[in-house]
């Protein structure tokens, strides 16, 4: 359900559809969208705020999980303060599944302020802040590709043949059992058919780990001699670069598999946690390192959900409705500081 442009309607109605668009879960194109109406008119971010806590309260009424995860409110049912009314206007912006890192630069590039800082911190951090790239090919698989990582696709009608030159990239196989799926990565070749498995390019190794199904690894020429291990989920192969080195296959933990595969994009959602609790959560799924400077502004508490490699995202939103200032340090890490 699409609402008709918006430039003619009521912000109440187009808030009241905005917020059943969130409950069903909206599309990449769509959170860009949203985004760019919030900052349109801030008559629009009332709006959704009166239409999302209405939404919240029949949700925790009945029982239900809510599209924010709900936190006890006694007062659920009280009149409303001036301060309580700023609180929900908090919540409803940080509920708003987030947007691509450039599609939120391109709402930011008339501001100034504080907003405009955050983004200027963003840009310093270069593309170690840019959203994981995911690709949907012809066949229905998915790819995607850790920031960096480069790749050449070429698909026959005999074969589906993948060749990653750079970085690291994560494939979810659709089933095809008349056509094999082959990622080539240096001499390494890794065959499938129907699977999910990540693969990271280094100077030193090619590193398979499959997370679904099994994958045959091989090193060798284009006839695919020199069968190195059929690899099962969980299962890691550490293949050095050097046709002399030893290829070493072993079993994960499911703590070591997590680490690994870290860099994966994935939603995250916490409940009156504190800033610095949240911070940690983001460092542990991006390169850049965001560092709270203020003791003080460790225990903000905040109801969030947003995607884990979204970092621009979350510092436009600290700089809008938290007033959170970031900078980054001469170290390259991104500072968070209260606005004096």
């Amino acid at each position: 359900m699409k609402p008709a442009p918006s430039e003619n309607r009521d912000p109440a109605d187009v808030a009241a559809a905005w917020v059943m668009r969130q409950d069903r879960g909206l599309s990449p194109a769509e959170q860009d969208e949203f985004l760019q109406w919030l900052a349109a008119d801030p008559c629009n971010g009332e709006a959704m705020a009166r239409h999302r806590r209405a939404w919240e309260n029949f949700d925790r009424l009945a029982g239900l999980h809510a599209s924010v995860p709900a936190i006890p409110d006694p007062d659920l049912l009280a009149p409303r303060t001036r301060a309580r009314q700023r609180t929900w206007r908090r919540l409803a912006w940080w509920a708003v599944p987030l947007a691509a890192a450039a599609a939120i630069m391109l709402v930011l590039a008339n501001r100034s302020g504080p907003v405009a800082a955050a983004s200027a911190s963003a840009s310093a951090a270069g593309a170690q802040l840019a959203p994981i790239e995911e690709r949907t090919l012809e066949d229905g698989s998915t790819i995607r590709l850790n920031r960096g990582a480069t790749l050449h696709v070429a698909f026959t009608p005999d074969e589906r043949r993948v060749r990653l030159e750079r970085g690291e990239a994560d494939f979810a196989v659709a089933k095809d059992s008349t056509r094999a799926f082959v990622v080539e990565s240096g001499d390494v070749k890794i065959r499938a058919v129907g699977t999910a498995f990540n693969v990271r390019l280094t100077e030193q190794a090619i590193e398979v780990i499959v997370t679904e199904g099994i994958v045959a690894v091989a090193r060798g020429d284009a006839s695919d001699t020199g069968v190195l291990s059929a690899l099962s989920a969980g299962e890691r192969a550490f293949v050095p670069r050097a046709a002399t080195g030893a290829p070493v296959v072993g079993q994960l933990s499911k703590e070591e598999l997590d680490r690994r595969l870290a860099w994966q994009p994935r939603l995250l959602g916490f409940a009156d946690e504190s800033l610095s609790t949240i911070v940690n959560e983001f460092n542990r799924h991006n390169p850049v390192v965001l560092r709270v400077a203020d003791p003080a502004l460790r225990e903000l508490r905040l109801t969030v959900r947003f995607r884990s490699d979204n970092v621009s995202g979350f510092l436009r939103l600290l700089a809008a409705d938290f007033d959170v200032r970031s900078e980054p340090d001469a170290g390259g890490e991104i500072v968070l500081r209260a606005a004096r």
